[in-house]
C-alpha cells in the first residue's frame, strides 16, 4: 500500500486537483462546443448571404482561439498533476486506465492543428474548404472530452482487469476499461453540459449589451443562436439526468445515498430538497414522497439503499455532495424554465421574448449553467470519496508523499490567476473591436 509521509499532502493534492479540474472545465466545454456552433453560424451566414452572421462567426472563431489556447494550459498541467499528486494510482493501475489519456493527446494534437487552419483561413481558403478544414476541429474536441471522461468513469466504475492474490492488477484490458458501465451516461452527460454552459455564457454576453441599450442586429442574432442550442440541449439533458441517476443507483449505491442524505434503506424512499445532514438525519429538507424509488426503480415501492449499509469511514461527506446535486439540479430546473420561456414565445411568434426581466434571465444564465456544471463535477468526485478507485484504491492511498506539495498549490494558483487576468483582458478587446462587416440594424430577427 502507498504510504502517505505528510497527512497534509492528501489536504493540498485535493484542493490543487480541484481548482484544476474546476478551472479547466469551463474551458473543456468551450472546446467541446463552441466550434461546433462557430461553424454553424459561418455556415448560416454563407447560406443566407448575410454578413452579420458571417462577421458573428468570424469574431465568435477569434474568442474560440483565444479560449482553446487558455485551455491548452489547463490541460497541460492536469496531465502532469495526475502523475505528480497521485503516484500511487498510476503506479498501480495506470496499464488499465491509462489508455485513454494517450488517445486525448492525440485528439489534442488534430485539434491544435485545425484550431490554427481554421482560424488562419478565413479568406484564404473557399467558403467549403474553409467549413470543411473545420469538421477535424469539432470532431477532435468532442473524441478528447470522450476519453477523457471514459478514463473518470472507469474511476468511478473499474472494470477490464483482473486482481491476483496480492491484488496486483493481472490481465489488463484497456478497452474494456475505457467502455465501463459509467462512460456513456457520463460522456453524454458531460456532452450536453458543454452546450448547455458554452450556449447560455455566450447569450448572457449579448444579454447584458442588450441591456445597455444595444439592440442592434448584431446583438440580437449573437444572443438568439447560442440561447437555441443551450435550450434545445438543456430538456435533453434532464432526460439524461435520469439515465445517470439509475447508473449511480447500480454501481456507486452509497454515492446516491449521500446525493439524497438518506441514512435508512427505505422501500418508497421520498426525493430530499434541501436540507441539512446532521446526526444520520436529513433536517429541514423538503420531501416529494415515493420521488427518489421511482426515480431509482421507477416504482414508488422500490428500496433505495442508505448510508446504514456502509461503514462510517467509507461513506462521502454527505452535506457536501447532497448540497452540489441539489445546487445542480435546482439551477438545471431554472435554466429548463428559461428554455420553455423561449421556445414558447419563439414557437407563437417567431422573435425573442421582449421583456427586460428575459433579457435579465438570459444575463445571468451563463453563471448559473457554469455554477450547476461544477455543483456535478462536485458531486461526481467528492461522491466517490474515499475511493480514487471505488471500492478498491482509497484516495489517501494514492496521494504522492514527497514533501512540498504546498508550493505546487501556490504555484497553481498564481498560475490560474495570471491565466484568467489575460484571458478575460484579450476577450473584452475581441469584444471591443468586434468586425462589422454590414450595416447592423436589417430586418431579420426583430
Amino acid at each position: 500500500m502507498w504510504e502517505v509521509v505528510d497527512s497534509g499532502n492528501l489536504l493540498f493534492a485535493r484542493n490543487q486537483m480541484a481548482l484544476s479540474l474546476g478551472w479547466h472545465i469551463v474551458f473543456a466545454c468551450f472546446g467541446i462546443a463552441f466550434p461546433a456552433i462557430v461553424v454553424f453560424t459561418e455556415w448560416l451566414g454563407h447560406r443566407r448571404g448575410d454578413p452579420v452572421l458571417s462577421g458573428l462567426a468570424r469574431t465568435w472563431a477569434k474568442a474560440m482561439g483565444v479560449l482553446f489556447a487558455a485551455g491548452a494550459v489547463s490541460g497541460t498541467l492536469l496531465s502532469f498533476e495526475m502523475g505528480i499528486l497521485w503516484p500511487g494510482l498510476m503506479d498501480r493501475f495506470g496499464e488499465v486506465f491509462g489508455f485513454p489519456f494517450v488517445l486525448e493527446g492525440f485528439a489534442f494534437f488534430v485539434e491544435a492543428i485545425f484550431v490554427g487552419v481554421y482560424l488562419f483561413g478565413w479568406n484564404r481558403l473557399s467558403p467549403r474548404a474553409h467549413m470543411l478544414s473545420a469538421l477535424p476541429m469539432v470532431v477532435a474536441g468532442v473524441a478528447g472530452a470522450f476519453f477523457v471522461v471514459s478514463a473518470n468513469a472507469w474511476m468511478n466504475n473499474p472494470v477490464g482487469f483482473s486482481l491476483d492474490a496480492d491484488g496486483n492488477v493481472v490481465d489488463a484490458r484497456p478497452w474494456a476499461a475505457m467502455f465501463s458501465p459509467s462512460t456513456w451516461p457520463q460522456f453524454t452527460h458531460m456532452w450536453l453540459a458543454a452546450f448547455m454552459v458554452t450556449g447560455f455564457l455566450v447569450a448572457s454576453v449579448y444579454a447584458v449589451g442588450m441591456l445597455r441599450g444595444r439592440r442592434d442586429r448584431h446583438h440580437r442574432l449573437g444572443l438568439l443562436i447560442p440561447l437555441a442550442v443551450a435550450a434545445i440541449a438543456t430538456p435533453v439533458q434532464i432526460g439524461v439526468g435520469d439515465w445517470i441517476a439509475n447508473t449511480v443507483a447500480d454501481n456507486q449505491p452509497a454515492k446516491l445515498a449521500a446525493m439524497e442524505g438518506q441514512y435508512e434503506t427505505t422501500a418508497g424512499a421520498g426525493l430530499s430538497i434541501g436540507g441539512i445532514y446532521v446526526d444520520d438525519e436529513l433536517r429541514y429538507a423538503l420531501e416529494i414522497p415515493y420521488g427518489l424509488s421511482l426515480l431509482v426503480h421507477h416504482d414508488p415501492d422500490g428500496v433505495v439503499p442508505g448510508l446504514e449499509e456502509f461503514p462510517a469511514d467509507q461513506r462521502p461527506p454527505v452535506n457536501v455532495v447532497h448540497l452540489a446535486y441539489n445546487a445542480m439540479v435546482l439551477i438545471g430546473t431554472a435554466l429548463l424554465g428559461l428554455a420553455g420561456w423561449f421556445g414558447l414565445v419563439w414557437w407563437r411568434r417567431r422573435r425573442l421574448p421582449r421583456t427586460d426581466w428575459f433579457l435579465r434571465a438570459v444575463a445571468v444564465s451563463g453563471v448559473g449553467a457554469v455554477v450547476a456544471m461544477e455543483a456535478g463535477w462536485i458531486t461526481t468526485e467528492v461522491g466517490r470519496q474515499p475511493w480514487i478507485v471505488y471500492g478498491l484504491m482509497r484516495t489517501e492511498d494514492a496521494v504522492s508523499p514527497a514533501a512540498g506539495l504546498a508550493w505546487g498549490l501556490v504555484a497553481v494558483v498564481a498560475v490560474y490567476a495570471v491565466l484568467t487576468v489575460f484571458t478575460v483582458i484579450v476577450l473584452r478587446r475581441l469584444a471591443r473591436g468586434r468586425e462589422t462587416l454590414a450595416p447592423q440594424e436589417q430586418e431579420g430577427v426583430r
